[in-house]
C-alpha cells in the first residue's frame, strides 16, 4: 500500500523555499526604517522633544547588535525553526505594544523589543548555508541580499504615505499584518535545516581574543562600523532635518531616503563586478573615498549658503554608492583574517557596527534641536566616514609591512 506525501506544512525537514527567506529578512529591514517620517510627528503626538523620539533609531540598533552575537549559537542549539516563529511571535506582541503605548517611555520599550526581528535578517543567511554548498550559497545569499535591497527604497516611502494618511500608528499597523503573514509563511514553509549541535556561548566568546589580538581584523572592521556609521548617523537625524529644517511632508521625506538606497545598490553592483579585479583592500578605500567625497561636497555648499532639500538629500546618494562598495568588502575583510573563526567574526563584527551606528544614531539625535541647522549632522556624518578611510589605510600599511618582511 502506497503511503500519501506528508504535506510541506507538515513536514518539519523541507527546506524553504527562497521568497520564505527573502521575506524574513525584508521584515527585518522594513521594521527598521518603514517610520522614519514619521519620527517628528511622533515626537508631537507623545508630547516630547525629538531627540527622545530619534532613540527609538538608536535603541533597536543596540539590540540588534547584541542579538548578533547570540542569535547563532541560540540557533545552532535549538534549531532555526524554533528560533525564528519564537522571534517573530515576539515581534508581533511588540508590534502590539508600539500600537497601545501610552507615553513616550512605554513606546521606546517595546520599539526595542521589535529589534527580536533581526533574527530573520542573520537566520536566513544561516538557513542557506545550511543547505547548500558554498558556491550555491553565494548566490542564493546574493538573491536574498537582493530582495532585501529593495527594503530601504520603498520602506520610508510607504511610510511617508501612510503617515500623511491615516497617522503614524498606520506604519506599526501594516508591520503587524506582515508579521502575521509572515509567521505564517514560515510556519508552512521552513522545515528545520541545521543539524543542531550544542554551542556554548562560552565557548565562542573564549576565541574573542584571537580577534582582538588582530589589528587587520580591527581595520576592516572599524572601517566598516564607521562607513555604515555615517549613514546610521542620517538615519538618526535626516528625519529632522526634513520636517524642520526644510518644511519637508512625510511622504517627500520618505521618497528622498530612496536616493540613498538607489545608491547603495549601484555601490553593490560596482563591488560585484570589480571587487576581484581591484582587490579587496582597495575597494574598501575606494566606497569611503566616495562617501568622503560627497559629504565634503554637501558641507561645502552648506557652508556656501547653497543648502536645500535637494542639495542635501541628493549628495546623500555618494554616501549610498561608497558605503555599496565598501561594506561588502570589509565584511569579507573581517572573516578572512581567521577563516577558522568565520562565524564567530561575524557574530563579533556585526555587533562593533550595528553597536557603533547605534551611538552614532543617538548622538545625531542630541545634536540635532531646536534653532539647529543640519550641519552638525553633516560634520558627524563627515567626520565618521573620514574615519573609516584612516582604518583602511591602517590595513593597507600593515599589509605593506608584512609583505616587506
Amino acid at each position: 500500500m502506497t503511503s500519501l506525501p506528508t504535506p510541506r506544512f507538515l513536514d518539519r525537514t523541507t527546506p524553504p523555499k527562497i521568497i520564505t527567506l527573502i521575506l524574513m529578512a525584508g521584515l527585518s529591514a522594513l521594521a527598521m526604517n518603514i517610520f522614519l517620517p514619521s519620527l517628528p510627528g511622533m515626537a508631537t503626538y507623545f508630547g516630547v522633544p525629538y531627540g527622545v523620539m530619534q532613540q527609538s533609531v538608536a535603541l533597536y540598533l543596540a539590540l540588534s547588535a547584541a542579538l548578533q552575537i547570540i542569535i547563532g549559537p541560540i540557533s545552532d542549539r535549538f534549531g532555526r525553526r524554533k528560533v525564528l516563529i519564537g522571534s517573530l511571535i515576539l515581534f508581533l506582541l511588540a508590534t502590539i505594544g508600539t500600537l497601545l503605548a501610552p507615553t513616550a517611555t512605554s513606546f521606546l520599550i517595546f520599539r526595542m523589543a521589535q529589534a527580536v526581528i533581526a533574527s530573520g535578517m542573520v537566520l536566513s543567511r544561516a538557513v542557506v548555508r545550511d543547505m547548500v554548498a558554498d558556491a550555491q550559497a553565494a548566490s542564493m545569499i546574493g538573491y536574498v541580499t537582493m530582495g532585501m535591497s529593495l527594503v530601504p527604497m520603498i520602506g520610508p516611502v510607504i511610510g511617508g504615505v501612510l503617515d500623511d494618511i491615516y497617522g503614524w500608528k498606520a506604519n506599526f499597523a501594516l508591520l503587524l499584518l506582515l508579521g502575521l503573514a509572515t509567521l505564517a509563511l514560515v510556519w508552512a514553509d521552513l522545515g528545520e535545516t541545521a543539524t543542531l549541535r550544542r554551542v556554548s556561548l562560552m565557548d565562542q566568546v573564549r576565541t574573542y581574543p584571537t580577534l582582538f589580538a588582530s589589528r587587520r581584523f580591527w581595520g576592516y572592521t572599524l572601517s566598516a562600523a564607521f562607513a555604515s556609521g555615517c549613514f546610521f548617523a542620517y538615519l538618526g537625524g535626516a528625519p529632522y532635518v526634513g520636517d524642520k529644517i526644510f518644511g519637508l511632508t512625510s511622504t517627500q521625506v520618505g521618497a528622498l531616503f530612496a536616493l540613498t538606497a538607489i545608491g547603495y545598490a549601484l555601490g553593490n553592483f560596482l563591488a560585484g563586478r570589480f571587487s576581484v579585479r581591484i582587490g579587496m583592500n582597495r575597494m574598501i578605500l575606494i566606497g569611503a573615498l566616495v562617501t568622503s567625497f560627497g559629504l565634503a561636497l554637501l558641507a561645502l555648499l552648506t557652508l556656501a549658503g547653497l543648502s536645500g532639500p535637494v542639495v542635501f538629500f541628493g549628495l546623500t546618494i555618494f554616501m549610498g554608492i561608497g558605503n555599496g562598495i565598501c561594506l561588502p568588502n570589509a565584511n569579507a575583510g573581517m572573516l578572512s583574517v581567521r577563516p577558522d573563526l568565520a562565524g564567530t567574526a561575524s557574530g563579533l563584527g556585526g555587533a562593533i557596527l550595528i553597536g557603533g551606528g547605534a551611538a552614532l544614531a543617538a548622538f545625531a539625535g542630541v545634536l540635532l534641536g531646536p534653532g539647529s541647522t543640519e550641519m552638525p549632522l553633516i560634520l558627524l556624518m563627515l567626520a565618521s566616514s573620514v574615519a573609516s578611510v584612516i582604518a583602511i589605510l591602517f590595513v593597507i600599511r600593515r599589509a605593506r609591512e608584512i609583505g616587506a618582511a
